[in-house]
């Protein structure tokens, strides 16, 4: 079977659900499977007890990829993962191996299957203003501004689609040109987009949520607070993409005398329990992704993933 044929499997789900237990499952169970990361915080280096990396003896011997390779100081963008997934499909595809993507950064895997329009640099600034904004009046008002300023773009968005929604005003604000007007001169998808097979984990919500609560907890007691201490010790600033990751930046909060650390744990859970149900509603508008039901590290779970495999 050449390449044209042969899947790339992509596992993903919220945060907690199993994720990369499942994705060493499929690996070991194809006898040559590999990762691809595909998750924005695991990316850096120097972060580790809050970016749920797994260990040696979680990867199982199976090789992993784009994961604890850019430095915390890099503003690296889902751009970048696109093209650096890009050239690893094709390097693991050559040794006739199977690429598994495994991760809950949805925007990443959307970059990798449609990749962008030229656009300009970020703005650092622009994108704090806007984020600040869906902090305090929701990602709904965002969306009303985009329907002001590019009608046509808005209704193809969902009014809670953040992400796409933020990029949208970041061009017009930059550019003063409508990101509608723009999008058809994006590169075209490559050839392997069409063979992904999207697989997204959908677990218990309320069973979601206390593990994320669990694991919060348990970051805090491994060390967190020491871990960013360190890395501002060595210059790291708190703006960086790596210290604005979920966890990292309530620990900066704290030490920069903004909150006390019980309110640092208690909203960390909150983020994440927040971004999860991001995560969720935006593989609900994945095309083409199958669901499966429970989390990923469970062996119920795993069989009726097998048998949709047909590897039994």
């Amino acid at each position: 079977m050449n390449n044209l044929k042969k899947p790339i499997y992509a596992i993903v789900g919220p945060t907690a659900s199993g994720k990369t237990e499942l994705g060493v499952a499929l690996a070991l169970r194809l006898g040559k499977g590999e990762i691809i990361n595909c998750d924005s915080v695991q990316i850096y280096k120097e972060i580790q007890i809050a970016t749920a990396k797994p260990s040696a003896e979680e990867m199982r011997g199976v090789p992993h990829h784009l994961i604890n390779y850019v430095e915390p100081d890099v503003k690296y963008t889902a751009a970048d993962w696109a093209r650096d997934a890009d050239e690893k499909i094709a390097e693991i595809e050559a040794r006739n191996k199977i690429p598994i993507l495994v991760g809950g950064t949805g925007f990443y895997l959307r970059a990798l299957r449609e990749p962008f329009f030229e656009s300009p640099k970020t703005d650092l600034r622009l994108r704090e203003k806007l984020k600040n904004i869906r902090e305090r009046k929701g990602a709904e008002h965002l969306y009303k501004i985009l329907e002001r300023v590019d009608k046509a773009s808005a209704a193809k968005l969902f009014p809670r689609d953040y992400v796409r929604t933020a990029r949208a005003l970041e061009v017009y604000f930059q550019t003063g040109k409508l990101i509608s007007q723009i999008q058809p001169n994006r590169a075209a998808a490559p050839e392997f987009a069409s063979r992904i097979k999207i697989f997204a984990l959908n677990p218990p919500r309320a069973v979601l949520y206390e593990r994320i609560n669990r694991r919060a907890e348990r970051h805090f007691a491994k060390g967190l607070v020491e871990e960013v201490k360190n890395l501002r010790a060595k210059g790291l600033p708190d703006d960086t993409n790596a210290l604005g990751a979920h966890g990292y930046r309530r620990v900066c909060e704290f030490l920069r005398g903004e909150r006390t650390l019980e309110s640092a744990i208690e909203q960390s859970k909150q983020d994440v329990r927040n971004y999860a149900k991001r995560q969720m509603s935006w593989f609900r508008r994945e095309s083409g992704a199958a669901w499966l039901e429970g989390f990923g590290d469970a062996p119920e779970t795993q069989k009726k993933f097998w048998k949709m495999l047909d590897l039994e």
